[in-house]
């Protein structure tokens, strides 16, 4: 017996490893398969090379809603936090019924600068309405989340969605509107101002093209109207990356322009806190917050 089990010994390790390759592959597509990658730029004419993604997060039939959400991470436009501030924000929302949507959308780091940021959050409100009755969406129940710069970006999606149209130039056509019915800016991005502009953020979105004009036109706390969807906006007076007086100049804004909007000022929190399981989080439950406005608003 001392002999047989020594002899067929590295038989069985080998089996067990097949087995635990085996199970760990079931597990991790299991643990996917409830993600689809769509290719934004697909079949469009000179955007072959352009890698913009949309990442669906399907909830479950036996809680889904019919409102979407497209989520656009954070990373001073010049990369983004896929992760901490994507798949956790779209695994909350899944969680409550929502269709999340990640936005993998062009940076700096690539090569990218303005409008290629807006063109491919045009292009996803527009992949998300189109194809509203494939996921059961309700299309005027559209929103999007934005961290930092992804919060900049949800707000240029709002205030240029129905005004400057960036898929046109690219020969799309639509009749869908390209601006969302909600945002949620979060530590956000909002003014290109030297005064409390990011410094980073600025020179990734703008590249060289640094112009007074330009810096005017994507200071969003100047573009405000009375016609925006309403706005969630929360900010942590200690952020010591984005100046939180970028979040008062917006609210300032949206109540001069009478817009339905929620603001929450912290003493503390930072900056990058999002959906994470921090400290901050397991204070504030601020998505708790945010998911009593989404009723509020009659989004859910």
């Amino acid at each position: 017996m001392i002999f047989f089990a020594t002899t067929h010994r590295p038989r069985f390790y080998i089996l067990c490893i097949c087995i635990c390759i085996f199970v760990s592959q079931i597990l991790f597509a299991h643990g996917k398969s409830d993600v689809q990658k769509i290719a934004l730029w697909k079949g469009v004419t000179g955007m072959k090379y352009q890698n913009t993604q949309l990442h669906l997060y399907i909830p479950e039939e036996s809680i889904k809603t019919d409102t979407a959400v497209i989520i656009c991470p954070g990373g001073s436009y010049h990369h983004l936090d896929m992760k901490g501030e994507g798949v956790t924000t779209a695994r909350w929302f899944q969680s409550i019924g929502v269709t999340a949507c990640i936005l993998k959308y062009r940076v700096s780091r690539e090569g990218y600068h303005y409008p290629a940021m807006l063109q491919d959050f045009q292009r996803a409100i527009q992949f998300v309405r189109e194809h509203a009755t494939d996921y059961h969406i309700n299309p005027n129940k559209v929103g999007a989340i934005g961290y930092s710069a992804g919060g900049h970006m949800v707000l240029m999606g709002a205030v240029y969605g129905n005004r400057d149209n960036e898929l046109e130039v690219l020969g799309i056509t639509t009749n869908v509107s390209l601006k969302p019915d909600f945002i949620m800016p979060i530590y956000p991005v909002v003014s290109m101002d030297d005064e409390i502009a990011h410094s980073w953020s600025r020179w990734s979105l703008l590249g060289y093209n640094q112009s007074v004009k330009l810096k005017s036109k994507l200071s969003m706390e100047k573009h405000i109207t009375s016609d925006i969807c309403p706005v969630f906006n929360i900010v942590a007076k200690d952020d010591q990356t984005v100046d939180y007086r970028n979040s008062l100049v917006l609210q300032d804004a949206l109540e001069k322009a009478g817009v339905e909007h929620y603001f929450k000022l912290y003493d503390v929190g930072g900056h990058g806190f999002g959906m994470k399981d921090n400290e901050f989080m397991r204070c504030n439950h601020w998505n708790q917050d945010l998911l009593q406005w989404l009723q509020h608003i009659k989004m859910l």
